[in-house]
Protein backbone atom coordinates (compact mmCIF):
# COMPACT_ATOMS: atom_id res chain seq x y z
CA UNK A 1 0.00 0.00 0.00
CA UNK A 2 1.24 3.68 -0.46
CA UNK A 3 2.68 5.44 1.99
CA UNK A 4 0.08 8.59 1.27
CA UNK A 5 -2.70 5.72 1.19
CA UNK A 6 -0.96 4.43 4.91
CA UNK A 7 -1.03 8.10 6.03
CA UNK A 8 -4.67 8.97 4.98
CA UNK A 9 -5.75 5.76 6.42
CA UNK A 10 -4.36 6.39 10.12
CA UNK A 11 -5.46 9.77 9.74
CA UNK A 12 -9.21 8.85 9.03
CA UNK A 13 -8.81 6.30 12.12
CA UNK A 14 -7.99 8.83 14.65
CA UNK A 15 -10.77 11.53 13.45
CA UNK A 16 -13.47 8.58 13.74
CA UNK A 17 -11.52 8.07 17.58
CA UNK A 18 -12.11 11.87 18.17
CA UNK A 19 -15.67 11.67 17.00
CA UNK A 20 -16.56 8.56 19.36
CA UNK A 21 -18.31 10.53 21.84
CA UNK A 22 -20.38 13.31 19.82
CA UNK A 23 -21.63 10.09 18.05
CA UNK A 24 -22.38 8.41 21.59
CA UNK A 25 -23.76 11.44 22.98
CA UNK A 26 -26.42 11.54 19.87
CA UNK A 27 -27.21 7.28 19.81
CA UNK A 28 -30.23 6.68 21.26
CA UNK A 29 -30.15 5.21 23.92
CA UNK A 30 -33.31 2.84 23.33
CA UNK A 31 -32.24 1.97 19.86
CA UNK A 32 -31.58 -1.87 19.74
CA UNK A 33 -28.65 -3.60 21.37
CA UNK A 34 -27.60 -0.29 23.38
CA UNK A 35 -26.80 -0.34 26.69
CA UNK A 36 -26.66 2.85 27.78
CA UNK A 37 -28.94 2.37 30.85
CA UNK A 38 -27.19 5.15 33.11
CA UNK A 39 -27.57 3.81 35.99
CA UNK A 40 -25.48 6.08 38.01
CA UNK A 41 -27.53 8.73 37.51
CA UNK A 42 -31.09 6.71 36.99
CA UNK A 43 -30.81 5.00 39.92
CA UNK A 44 -27.85 5.79 41.80
CA UNK A 45 -27.75 9.03 42.11
CA UNK A 46 -31.51 9.24 42.18
CA UNK A 47 -31.74 6.84 45.16
CA UNK A 48 -28.95 9.47 46.96
CA UNK A 49 -31.32 12.43 46.31
CA UNK A 50 -34.29 10.81 47.99
CA UNK A 51 -32.09 9.72 50.61
CA UNK A 52 -31.13 13.65 51.17
CA UNK A 53 -34.41 14.79 50.61
CA UNK A 54 -35.79 12.70 52.90
CA UNK A 55 -33.80 13.99 56.21
CA UNK A 56 -34.80 17.22 55.35
CA UNK A 57 -37.62 17.77 58.04
CA UNK A 58 -38.95 20.01 60.61
CA UNK A 59 -39.08 17.14 63.27
CA UNK A 60 -36.47 15.57 64.80
CA UNK A 61 -37.06 11.40 64.37
CA UNK A 62 -39.46 11.77 61.85
CA UNK A 63 -40.08 13.44 58.33
CA UNK A 64 -42.60 16.63 58.67
CA UNK A 65 -42.25 18.97 55.85
CA UNK A 66 -45.69 20.63 55.14
CA UNK A 67 -46.15 24.24 53.31
CA UNK A 68 -43.65 26.69 53.22
CA UNK A 69 -42.22 25.46 56.41
CA UNK A 70 -38.51 25.88 57.01
CA UNK A 71 -37.96 22.37 56.16
CA UNK A 72 -40.02 22.98 52.98
CA UNK A 73 -38.29 25.78 51.82
CA UNK A 74 -34.75 24.17 52.26
CA UNK A 75 -36.20 21.39 50.03
CA UNK A 76 -36.88 23.56 47.32
CA UNK A 77 -33.59 25.21 47.38
CA UNK A 78 -32.07 21.44 47.03
CA UNK A 79 -34.55 20.88 44.24
CA UNK A 80 -33.69 23.76 42.09
CA UNK A 81 -29.89 23.02 42.74
CA UNK A 82 -30.56 19.47 41.01
CA UNK A 83 -32.77 21.25 38.24
CA UNK A 84 -29.76 23.42 37.46
CA UNK A 85 -27.26 20.69 37.55
CA UNK A 86 -29.16 18.90 35.08
CA UNK A 87 -29.31 21.80 32.59
CA UNK A 88 -32.37 24.06 33.53
CA UNK A 89 -33.39 27.24 34.17
CA UNK A 90 -35.04 27.71 37.45
CA UNK A 91 -37.65 29.88 39.48
CA UNK A 92 -39.45 30.01 42.25
CA UNK A 93 -43.02 31.15 41.97
CA UNK A 94 -45.58 33.26 43.93
CA UNK A 95 -47.09 29.68 45.81
CA UNK A 96 -43.30 28.47 46.28
CA UNK A 97 -43.74 25.99 43.40
CA UNK A 98 -39.96 25.62 41.94
CA UNK A 99 -39.77 25.69 38.35
CA UNK A 100 -36.58 24.03 35.87
CA UNK A 101 -37.57 24.45 31.94
CA UNK A 102 -35.48 23.55 29.28
CA UNK A 103 -36.65 25.27 26.17
CA UNK A 104 -35.48 22.90 23.32
CA UNK A 105 -35.22 23.75 19.79
CA UNK A 106 -39.07 25.57 19.50
CA UNK A 107 -39.82 27.63 22.72
CA UNK A 108 -42.68 28.79 20.98
CA UNK A 109 -43.88 25.16 21.14
CA UNK A 110 -46.71 23.68 23.92
CA UNK A 111 -44.85 23.13 26.68
CA UNK A 112 -44.60 19.17 28.77
CA UNK A 113 -45.08 19.85 32.07
CA UNK A 114 -43.67 16.96 34.90
CA UNK A 115 -44.23 17.38 38.36
CA UNK A 116 -45.22 16.23 41.08
CA UNK A 117 -45.16 17.24 45.70
CA UNK A 118 -42.44 18.45 47.72
CA UNK A 119 -44.47 18.51 50.64
CA UNK A 120 -45.63 15.60 53.02
CA UNK A 121 -47.39 14.27 55.82
CA UNK A 122 -46.52 14.00 59.12
CA UNK A 123 -44.71 11.21 60.35
CA UNK A 124 -44.27 10.73 55.96
CA UNK A 125 -42.59 8.31 53.84
CA UNK A 126 -39.42 10.19 51.61
CA UNK A 127 -41.00 8.50 48.13
CA UNK A 128 -44.49 10.23 47.88
CA UNK A 129 -44.10 13.13 45.76
CA UNK A 130 -40.46 13.44 45.94
CA UNK A 131 -40.14 10.16 43.16
CA UNK A 132 -41.89 12.06 40.69
CA UNK A 133 -39.61 15.13 40.69
CA UNK A 134 -36.17 13.29 40.94
CA UNK A 135 -37.00 10.67 38.16
CA UNK A 136 -37.87 13.99 35.80
CA UNK A 137 -34.68 15.83 36.92
CA UNK A 138 -32.90 12.83 36.29
CA UNK A 139 -33.76 11.71 33.14
CA UNK A 140 -33.30 15.38 31.71
CA UNK A 141 -29.30 15.14 33.51
CA UNK A 142 -28.85 12.13 31.04
CA UNK A 143 -30.33 13.99 27.71
CA UNK A 144 -27.93 17.28 29.01
CA UNK A 145 -24.78 15.08 29.47
CA UNK A 146 -25.18 13.45 26.49
CA UNK A 147 -26.09 17.03 24.57
CA UNK A 148 -29.07 16.20 23.53
CA UNK A 149 -31.35 18.14 25.86
CA UNK A 150 -31.21 20.98 22.99
CA UNK A 151 -32.59 19.06 20.22
CA UNK A 152 -36.09 18.36 22.32
CA UNK A 153 -38.31 19.66 19.59
CA UNK A 154 -40.74 21.43 22.28
CA UNK A 155 -39.87 22.70 25.86
CA UNK A 156 -39.83 20.64 29.11
CA UNK A 157 -40.64 21.63 32.64
CA UNK A 158 -40.31 20.01 35.62
CA UNK A 159 -42.46 21.48 38.27
CA UNK A 160 -42.16 20.80 42.30
CA UNK A 161 -45.09 21.73 43.75
CA UNK A 162 -45.21 23.62 47.26
CA UNK A 163 -48.43 21.43 48.08
CA UNK A 164 -50.51 18.69 47.69
CA UNK A 165 -51.26 16.92 51.13
CA UNK A 166 -52.64 19.97 52.47
CA UNK A 167 -51.27 19.16 56.03
CA UNK A 168 -50.76 22.97 56.96
CA UNK A 169 -53.71 24.20 55.77
CA UNK A 170 -56.36 21.92 55.24
CA UNK A 171 -56.69 22.75 51.93
CA UNK A 172 -54.81 20.60 49.15
CA UNK A 173 -53.15 21.13 45.53
CA UNK A 174 -51.81 24.46 46.51
CA UNK A 175 -49.17 24.51 44.23
CA UNK A 176 -50.51 22.76 41.68
CA UNK A 177 -54.18 23.98 41.68
CA UNK A 178 -52.57 27.53 40.99
CA UNK A 179 -50.54 26.55 38.40
CA UNK A 180 -54.25 25.00 36.61
CA UNK A 181 -55.96 28.77 37.20
CA UNK A 182 -58.50 26.61 39.98
CA UNK A 183 -57.00 27.93 43.17
CA UNK A 184 -59.72 30.46 44.46
CA UNK A 185 -58.32 33.78 45.50
CA UNK A 186 -59.65 33.30 49.31
CA UNK A 187 -57.34 30.67 50.05
CA UNK A 188 -54.46 32.69 50.52
CA UNK A 189 -56.66 34.24 54.13
CA UNK A 190 -57.56 30.53 55.14
CA UNK A 191 -55.33 30.01 58.39
CA UNK A 192 -53.28 27.25 60.09
CA UNK A 193 -53.95 26.33 63.62
CA UNK A 194 -51.55 29.17 64.42
CA UNK A 195 -53.27 31.51 62.94
CA UNK A 196 -51.04 32.38 59.99
CA UNK A 197 -52.59 33.07 56.85
CA UNK A 198 -51.40 31.58 53.60
CA UNK A 199 -50.16 34.76 52.49
CA UNK A 200 -48.45 34.67 55.43
CA UNK A 201 -46.78 31.83 55.34
CA UNK A 202 -45.37 33.04 52.22
CA UNK A 203 -44.39 36.52 53.10
CA UNK A 204 -42.35 35.15 55.67
CA UNK A 205 -40.08 33.35 53.10
CA UNK A 206 -40.37 36.67 51.17
CA UNK A 207 -42.82 36.24 48.45
CA UNK A 208 -45.05 38.47 48.02
CA UNK A 209 -48.59 36.69 46.74
CA UNK A 210 -51.39 38.84 46.41
CA UNK A 211 -54.61 38.40 44.41
CA UNK A 212 -53.71 39.22 41.29
CA UNK A 213 -50.61 37.87 41.06
CA UNK A 214 -51.63 34.62 41.91
CA UNK A 215 -54.08 34.90 39.50
CA UNK A 216 -51.51 35.33 36.93
CA UNK A 217 -49.77 32.29 38.09
CA UNK A 218 -52.73 30.41 35.80
CA UNK A 219 -50.93 29.01 32.50
CA UNK A 220 -52.48 29.72 29.30
CA UNK A 221 -53.57 26.00 28.32
CA UNK A 222 -52.46 27.06 24.51
CA UNK A 223 -48.94 26.81 25.55
CA UNK A 224 -49.15 23.31 27.41
CA UNK A 225 -49.11 20.04 25.61
CA UNK A 226 -49.66 17.51 28.60
CA UNK A 227 -48.68 16.73 31.89
CA UNK A 228 -47.25 13.41 33.46
CA UNK A 229 -46.48 12.62 36.88
CA UNK A 230 -45.08 9.72 38.06
CA UNK A 231 -45.66 8.59 41.50
CA UNK A 232 -45.77 5.75 43.99
CA UNK A 233 -48.55 3.41 43.51
CA UNK A 234 -49.53 3.76 47.90
CA UNK A 235 -51.10 0.38 47.13
CA UNK A 236 -50.53 -2.96 46.85
CA UNK A 237 -52.03 -4.05 43.25
CA UNK A 238 -48.57 -3.89 41.50
CA UNK A 239 -46.67 -5.76 43.98
CA UNK A 240 -49.32 -8.04 43.90
CA UNK A 241 -48.56 -8.58 40.20
CA UNK A 242 -45.28 -8.52 40.28
CA UNK A 243 -45.27 -5.13 37.84
CA UNK A 244 -42.91 -2.75 39.07
CA UNK A 245 -44.30 0.16 36.82
CA UNK A 246 -48.04 0.47 36.13
CA UNK A 247 -50.36 3.33 34.19
CA UNK A 248 -52.63 4.88 35.57
CA UNK A 249 -56.29 5.26 33.84
CA UNK A 250 -58.26 7.21 35.99
CA UNK A 251 -58.39 9.22 40.18
CA UNK A 252 -60.81 8.80 41.77
CA UNK A 253 -63.32 11.69 43.34
CA UNK A 254 -63.23 13.08 46.52
CA UNK A 255 -64.92 14.64 49.52
CA UNK A 256 -64.04 15.76 52.38
CA UNK A 257 -66.45 16.57 55.42
CA UNK A 258 -66.31 18.27 59.11
CA UNK A 259 -69.06 16.61 61.53
CA UNK A 260 -69.96 18.67 64.29
CA UNK A 261 -72.13 16.96 67.35
CA UNK A 262 -73.30 19.26 69.99
CA UNK A 263 -74.90 17.58 73.15
CA UNK A 264 -75.16 18.61 76.78
CA UNK A 265 -71.95 18.65 78.31
CA UNK A 266 -72.52 17.11 82.18
CA UNK A 267 -70.27 15.23 85.11
CA UNK A 268 -69.85 11.59 84.53
CA UNK A 269 -71.41 10.72 87.82
CA UNK A 270 -74.05 12.53 88.18
CA UNK A 271 -75.92 12.62 85.13
CA UNK A 272 -78.45 9.51 84.09
CA UNK A 273 -77.72 7.54 81.76
CA UNK A 274 -81.77 8.11 80.42
CA UNK A 275 -80.84 11.73 80.89
CA UNK A 276 -77.77 12.15 78.80
CA UNK A 277 -77.77 14.35 75.63
CA UNK A 278 -74.12 12.12 74.70
CA UNK A 279 -72.37 13.92 71.45
CA UNK A 280 -69.44 10.97 71.68
CA UNK A 281 -72.47 8.27 71.54
CA UNK A 282 -74.19 10.18 69.11
CA UNK A 283 -70.85 10.25 66.74
CA UNK A 284 -70.17 6.60 67.20
CA UNK A 285 -73.20 5.04 65.89
CA UNK A 286 -72.58 7.89 62.82
CA UNK A 287 -69.22 6.45 62.39
CA UNK A 288 -70.60 2.96 62.31
CA UNK A 289 -73.13 4.02 60.07
CA UNK A 290 -70.55 5.38 57.59
CA UNK A 291 -68.83 2.02 57.73
CA UNK A 292 -71.83 0.17 56.76
CA UNK A 293 -72.86 2.40 54.10
CA UNK A 294 -69.58 2.39 52.35
CA UNK A 295 -68.86 -1.67 52.59
CA UNK A 296 -72.05 -2.15 51.00
CA UNK A 297 -73.25 0.87 49.38
CA UNK A 298 -76.27 -1.55 47.45
CA UNK A 299 -78.45 -2.26 50.85
CA UNK A 300 -78.64 1.84 51.27
CA UNK A 301 -78.48 3.60 47.70
CA UNK A 302 -82.44 3.37 46.29
CA UNK A 303 -82.62 2.72 42.19
CA UNK A 304 -84.32 5.69 40.91
CA UNK A 305 -83.22 8.43 38.50
CA UNK A 306 -80.35 9.75 40.67
CA UNK A 307 -78.68 6.19 41.56
CA UNK A 308 -78.44 3.51 38.37
CA UNK A 309 -77.50 -0.25 38.77
CA UNK A 310 -74.44 0.79 37.09
CA UNK A 311 -73.51 3.74 39.78
CA UNK A 312 -73.58 1.15 42.73
CA UNK A 313 -71.66 -1.25 40.57
CA UNK A 314 -69.15 1.34 40.49
CA UNK A 315 -69.17 2.23 44.43
CA UNK A 316 -69.07 -1.44 45.15
CA UNK A 317 -65.84 -1.41 43.25
CA UNK A 318 -64.16 1.86 43.84
CA UNK A 319 -65.92 3.41 47.38
CA UNK A 320 -63.57 4.02 50.05
CA UNK A 321 -64.77 6.12 53.53
CA UNK A 322 -62.46 7.20 56.36
CA UNK A 323 -62.63 8.29 59.72
CA UNK A 324 -59.31 10.53 59.72
CA UNK A 325 -59.77 12.69 63.00
CA UNK A 326 -61.98 13.13 66.01
CA UNK A 327 -61.45 15.40 68.81
CA UNK A 328 -63.96 16.45 71.96
CA UNK A 329 -64.47 19.44 73.91
CA UNK A 330 -63.84 19.29 76.81
CA UNK A 331 -61.69 16.24 76.61
CA UNK A 332 -61.93 15.07 79.81
CA UNK A 333 -62.04 11.54 81.41
CA UNK A 334 -64.79 12.87 84.00
CA UNK A 335 -67.21 14.99 81.91
CA UNK A 336 -69.71 13.64 79.20
CA UNK A 337 -68.05 16.42 76.37
CA UNK A 338 -70.57 19.13 74.83
CA UNK A 339 -68.80 18.71 71.99
CA UNK A 340 -67.42 16.44 69.11
CA UNK A 341 -65.99 16.80 65.86
CA UNK A 342 -64.70 14.50 63.43
CA UNK A 343 -63.90 14.55 59.62
CA UNK A 344 -64.97 12.38 56.78
CA UNK A 345 -62.80 11.23 53.62
CA UNK A 346 -64.98 9.43 50.70
CA UNK A 347 -63.39 8.54 47.90
CA UNK A 348 -65.15 6.82 44.69
CA UNK A 349 -64.36 6.70 40.79
CA UNK A 350 -67.67 7.50 40.31
CA UNK A 351 -68.81 10.91 41.02
CA UNK A 352 -72.55 10.71 40.93
CA UNK A 353 -72.45 7.94 43.26
CA UNK A 354 -70.16 9.59 45.43
CA UNK A 355 -73.14 12.65 45.46
CA UNK A 356 -75.17 9.80 46.07
CA UNK A 357 -73.38 8.48 49.05
CA UNK A 358 -73.36 11.66 50.62
CA UNK A 359 -76.55 12.60 50.51
CA UNK A 360 -77.96 9.59 52.06
CA UNK A 361 -75.51 9.77 54.88
CA UNK A 362 -76.27 13.14 55.62
CA UNK A 363 -79.93 12.36 55.88
CA UNK A 364 -79.82 9.06 58.09
CA UNK A 365 -77.23 10.64 60.04
CA UNK A 366 -79.67 13.80 61.17
CA UNK A 367 -81.77 11.52 61.47
CA UNK A 368 -79.71 9.95 64.43
CA UNK A 369 -78.73 13.29 65.68
CA UNK A 370 -82.55 14.13 65.99
CA UNK A 371 -83.28 10.34 68.04
CA UNK A 372 -80.56 11.21 70.28
CA UNK A 373 -81.68 14.87 70.71
CA UNK A 374 -78.17 15.99 69.52
CA UNK A 375 -77.23 18.71 67.17
CA UNK A 376 -75.67 17.68 64.11
CA UNK A 377 -74.20 19.74 61.68
CA UNK A 378 -71.90 18.61 58.31
CA UNK A 379 -69.89 20.67 56.65
CA UNK A 380 -67.91 20.13 53.07
CA UNK A 381 -64.29 20.94 53.05
CA UNK A 382 -63.17 19.66 50.27
CA UNK A 383 -64.48 18.24 46.54
CA UNK A 384 -62.38 17.24 43.66
CA UNK A 385 -64.20 15.38 40.88
CA UNK A 386 -62.54 11.98 39.56
CA UNK A 387 -60.25 12.11 36.88
CA UNK A 388 -59.59 10.15 33.69
CA UNK A 389 -56.46 9.76 32.05
CA UNK A 390 -55.85 11.37 28.60
CA UNK A 391 -55.51 7.62 25.97
CA UNK A 392 -53.02 8.93 23.67
CA UNK A 393 -50.84 10.25 26.43
CA UNK A 394 -51.32 7.48 28.89
CA UNK A 395 -50.69 5.28 25.53
CA UNK A 396 -47.05 6.47 24.89
CA UNK A 397 -46.85 6.26 28.91
CA UNK A 398 -47.16 2.53 28.74
CA UNK A 399 -45.07 2.50 25.79
CA UNK A 400 -42.33 4.16 27.72
CA UNK A 401 -43.04 1.81 30.50
CA UNK A 402 -42.74 -0.91 28.13
CA UNK A 403 -39.87 0.16 26.82
CA UNK A 404 -37.90 0.38 30.36
CA UNK A 405 -38.47 -3.28 31.30
CA UNK A 406 -37.83 -4.64 28.27
CA UNK A 407 -34.29 -2.35 28.48
CA UNK A 408 -33.53 -3.14 32.13
CA UNK A 409 -34.79 -7.05 31.44
CA UNK A 410 -33.23 -7.81 28.07
CA UNK A 411 -36.35 -9.55 27.72
CA UNK A 412 -40.11 -8.84 26.21
CA UNK A 413 -42.18 -8.37 29.53
CA UNK A 414 -45.76 -8.89 29.82
CA UNK A 415 -47.82 -6.07 29.54
CA UNK A 416 -47.40 -3.07 31.81
CA UNK A 417 -50.40 -2.84 33.88
CA UNK A 418 -53.48 -0.24 33.46
CA UNK A 419 -54.93 0.67 36.89
CA UNK A 420 -57.44 2.69 39.18
CA UNK A 421 -55.56 6.03 41.77
CA UNK A 422 -57.48 5.64 45.07
CA UNK A 423 -55.27 8.79 46.42
CA UNK A 424 -55.58 12.11 45.07
CA UNK A 425 -52.59 13.78 43.16
CA UNK A 426 -51.68 16.72 41.60
CA UNK A 427 -52.41 15.70 38.29
CA UNK A 428 -56.06 16.13 39.43
CA UNK A 429 -55.59 19.50 39.35
CA UNK A 430 -53.43 19.83 36.39
CA UNK A 431 -56.57 18.20 35.23
CA UNK A 432 -58.16 21.93 35.19
CA UNK A 433 -55.66 23.27 32.86
CA UNK A 434 -54.72 20.09 30.18
CA UNK A 435 -54.26 16.67 29.36
CA UNK A 436 -52.77 14.68 32.11
CA UNK A 437 -51.50 10.65 32.49
CA UNK A 438 -49.78 8.96 35.62
CA UNK A 439 -46.81 6.12 35.59
CA UNK A 440 -47.07 4.69 39.11
CA UNK A 441 -44.15 2.74 40.79
CA UNK A 442 -43.98 -0.43 42.76
CA UNK A 443 -43.76 0.42 46.47
CA UNK A 444 -43.09 -3.03 49.24
CA UNK A 445 -46.22 -4.25 50.83
CA UNK A 446 -48.26 -1.25 49.78
CA UNK A 447 -47.34 1.15 52.67
CA UNK A 448 -47.57 4.77 52.16
CA UNK A 449 -47.58 8.08 53.99
CA UNK A 450 -45.47 5.93 56.68
CA UNK A 451 -41.91 5.62 57.80
CA UNK A 452 -42.05 2.22 56.08
CA UNK A 453 -42.59 3.35 52.92
CA UNK A 454 -40.48 1.66 50.41
CA UNK A 455 -39.43 1.80 46.94
CA UNK A 456 -36.29 -0.41 45.76
CA UNK A 457 -33.67 0.91 44.00
CA UNK A 458 -33.93 -0.82 40.81
CA UNK A 459 -37.67 0.08 40.60
CA UNK A 460 -36.46 4.03 40.69
CA UNK A 461 -34.37 2.80 37.96
CA UNK A 462 -37.01 1.48 35.93
CA UNK A 463 -38.98 4.53 36.61
CA UNK A 464 -36.28 6.97 35.38
CA UNK A 465 -35.77 4.70 32.31
CA UNK A 466 -39.34 5.41 31.33
CA UNK A 467 -39.42 8.86 32.18
CA UNK A 468 -35.86 9.38 29.76
CA UNK A 469 -37.63 7.16 27.02
CA UNK A 470 -40.95 8.92 26.96
CA UNK A 471 -39.02 12.45 26.75
CA UNK A 472 -36.90 10.77 24.06
CA UNK A 473 -40.27 10.53 21.73
CA UNK A 474 -39.83 14.57 22.14
CA UNK A 475 -36.73 14.59 20.56
CA UNK A 476 -35.75 15.90 17.20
Amino acid sequence: MPTNAVALLILSFFIQLLALPQTLAETNIFSEGTKYLYPEILKDEAVTRLIDLGKVSDAHGFLERTFQSPASVRAGNLIQEWMEDAGLRTWLDQMGNVHGRIEGMNPSEKALLIGSHLDTVIDAGMYDGALGIITAISALKVLNITRRIGRLRRPVEVIAFSDEEGVRFQSTFLGSAAIAGVLPVSTLHVQDKSGVTVQGALKINSIDATEENLLQLKYDPKSVWGYIEVHIEQGPVLETAGFPLGVVKGIAGQTRLRVTVKGSQGHAGTVPMKLRQDPMAAAAELIVLLESLCKQPDEYLSYDGQCMDSTVQSLAGSLVCTVGEISTWPSASNVIPGQVTFTIDIRAMDDLGREAIIYEMSNRMYQICDRRSVFCHIDRKHDANAVICDQGLSSDLKSAGYAALKRLTGENPDDVPVLMSGAGHDAMAMSHLTKVAMLFVRCRGGISHSPAEHVSDDDIWAAGVAVLAFIETHIN
